[in-house]
C-alpha cells in the first residue's frame, strides 16, 4: 500500500490501557499496562475499538498471562502486541514508546508485518494496513 493510499493512523502513548478514548477507535494506542486480562475476563482486553494495542508482557507471567490479552484482541479483529518488562517499564507509556522491544504478536498483528524481537516503534511505522 502506497503512502498516499495508507489510511490515515495516528499513535498515542497511554499510561495505562484504561485510559483510551472513543477518538483512539481506529488508531494505535501505545500503553504501559501489562497484557494480562484483568480478572481473566475477556471484556477487559481494551475498551475501544482500535485499530492496534501494545502493552507490556510484565516478563510474561504464570502460563503467559502478561500475554493474555493478545488472543481476545485477535478475535475482535485488533492487532495486540507486546513488549518485553526487561526493555520498557511497566504502567509508563512514554517508555513503552521510546525504549519497547517487541516479545509477542497476536495473529492480525503479524498479518500487519509485526515481528518479535524488533523496536516496537520502527514495527508500526512499517506496518502494512490490510483491507
Amino acid at each position: 500500500m502506497s503512502e498516499a493510499q495508507r489510511p490515515s493512523v495516528r499513535v498515542h502513548a497511554i499510561d495505562s490501557a484504561g485510559l483510551v478514548l472513543p477518538e483512539d477507535a481506529g488508531h494505535i494506542v501505545v500503553t504501559g499496562s501489562h497484557g494480562a486480562l484483568l480478572g481473566g475476563k475477556p471484556e477487559t482486553a481494551i475498551k475501544i475499538a482500535v485499530f492496534a494495542a501494545l502493552y507490556n508482557d510484565a516478563d510474561f507471567g504464570i502460563e503467559d498471562a502478561g500475554i493474555a490479552r493478545l488472543p481476545v484482541l485477535d478475535a475482535r479483529g485488533i492487532a495486540g502486541a507486546t513488549v518485553s518488562a526487561w526493555s520498557a517499564r511497566i504502567g509508563d507509556g512514554q517508555s513503552t514508546y521510546h525504549d519497547g522491544i517487541v516479545s509477542a504478536v497476536n495473529k492480525r498483528a503479524a498479518a500487519c508485518g509485526g515481528e518479535i524481537g524488533i523496536p516496537q516503534k520502527t514495527w508500526w511505522r512499517g506496518w502494512s494496513l490490510p483491507a
